[in-house]
């Protein structure tokens, strides 16, 4: 697999997911991403990648041979209508629900919507208001 630029400093570096079905991820992450402004970076038969997310097969040479255990990714919007359109977007490609768009009580002006991929991740896009902007892409937690 390969990147287009090394972006030193992050976080997270990269974050694999290795899922049941490529082609429904696939589908879900074109349109889930594409609602976010972020085209999908490379593809082959076993995986697919979009900045630092990479998904493959559990048959890939990167996978270890067993689909991942559920994960919940946050992708930042740069707006609300960016927030909805992720929302739409991704119930439109095979996503579910798995909480509709709105303000969140984490901090002032957190709007985020959930939801679930094909393997049953959570996949959220949230917009944090002007005031409170972070420098972060992509955040994991287990």
């Amino acid at each position: 697999m390969e990147t287009q630029e090394l972006h030193r400093g992050r976080l997270i570096d990269h974050i694999q997911l290795v899922v049941s079905d490529l082609m429904a991820s696939k589908t879900f992450y074109e349109a889930v991403l594409g609602a976010l402004n972020i085209p999908l970076g490379g593809s082959a038969d076993d995986y697919f990648w979009a900045d630092e997310l990479f998904v493959s097969t559990a048959t890939s040479v990167a996978a270890q041979g067993k689909v991942t255990g559920r994960c919940h990714l946050a992708f930042q919007a740069q707006d609300r209508a960016m927030v909805d359109a992720f929302y739409a977007a991704a119930l439109a490609s095979g996503g579910k629900d798995n909480g509709a768009p709105g303000e969140r009580p984490y901090h002032p002006g957190y709007y985020a919507a959930f939801v679930l991929d094909p393997d049953g991740n959570n996949i959220e896009a949230v917009y944090h208001g002007e005031a409170t902007r972070s420098s972060a892409s992509v955040r994991i937690t287990f």
